[in-house]
């Protein structure tokens, strides 16, 4: 009959192949790191083969570590969230979400994910739009909570995240090169006019409107296909393209804060819980910015 493996030894080994170091995973479980040193003596003892490799910068895993990696992270993974659903309260009703399309499938895909785990008698409601008119649904009542772009101070929302703006240009088609070099702007917009079309002006660069989109999936495909250079948050930029810098004569078109706002009238744990699952979304963003 194969061994049965310790669920604790395997949190504590998923701890340390995370930060490739015994002292910061005793940190982070909550032991000593001779504690954690037995654990792992009685988790290759267990499988019958070392599963790590020491040297003067840390530990990192052998062959059989990787294997066994995997599967703790699934069983850790599984035993976290069934305590997270045991501890939390059931939550009905609906929840209605107005967000950036560009976050839609990088942020709230991720927090859509983690909120049904834990509560899926909810109702959920997504709709994609320009910060102005997701703020005019909020202030109508029509959202519970709005994810927004902010070129100002904010007085009353949150600020999850610093992502300016910038012009991007494909790698291939190199459109910036040309001259007047061809542009792809929002469709009747008052930020294209104030902010994209300004810095333009204020760098000296002769343009010309090639492209209008009411979204910015159109803004990037007329970057990819060659067609007009685009502005386009960093945080967003397609693969194979990049951001224009100064470098290339181009500055940056606004220092834009995303942020949330919560629908003053709009009560209850449901949508408590949706802001902290879009907040925590958010959280790991950062550390995907270039």
């Amino acid at each position: 009959m194969p061994a049965l493996l310790d669920s604790d030894l395997l949190r504590t080994f998923v701890a340390i192949a995370d930060t490739g170091n015994f002292t910061r995973a005793a940190e982070h479980v909550g032991r000593t790191q001779s504690a954690i040193s037995m654990q792992m003596k009685r988790l290759e003892a267990t499988v019958g083969a070392a599963l790590f490799e020491r040297g003067s910068r840390g530990v990192k895993l052998t062959i059989k570590g990787d294997q066994l990696l995997v599967n703790a992270r699934r069983v850790v993974g599984m035993l976290e969230e069934a305590s997270a659903a045991i501890a939390a309260p059931p939550l009905q009703g609906p929840v209605r979400i107005g967000i950036p399309e560009e976050y839609g499938y990088s942020v709230l895909s991720r927090a859509l994910a983690a909120f049904a785990k834990l509560h899926r008698n909810v109702e959920v409601t997504t709709r994609y739009g320009h910060s102005a008119h997701q703020m005019a649904e909020l202030k109508e009542g029509k959202l519970d909570l709005a994810v927004v772009f902010e070129w100002r101070p904010s007085k009353r929302g949150e600020i999850l995240l610093n992502d300016p703006t910038v012009w991007v240009t494909s790698n291939v088609h190199c459109i910036h090169e040309g001259n007047p070099v061809p542009v792809a702007l929002y469709e009747n917009s008052r930020w294209s006019r104030e902010f994209a079309i300004k810095s333009l002006e204020r760098c000296g660069i002769d343009y010309r409107v090639a492209c209008r989109s009411d979204n910015s999936a159109g803004l990037m495909l007329a970057v990819e296909s060659g067609l007009a250079i685009a502005p386009v948050s960093r945080s967003n930029i397609p693969s194979g393209c990049r951001e224009l810098t100064v470098a290339d004569g181009f500055d940056t078109i606004d220092s834009s804060n995303v942020v949330l706002h919560r629908n003053r009238g709009s009560k209850g744990a449901a949508v408590d819980g949706m802001a902290d699952a879009i907040r925590e979304a958010f959280r790991a963003r950062p550390a995907e910015l270039p």
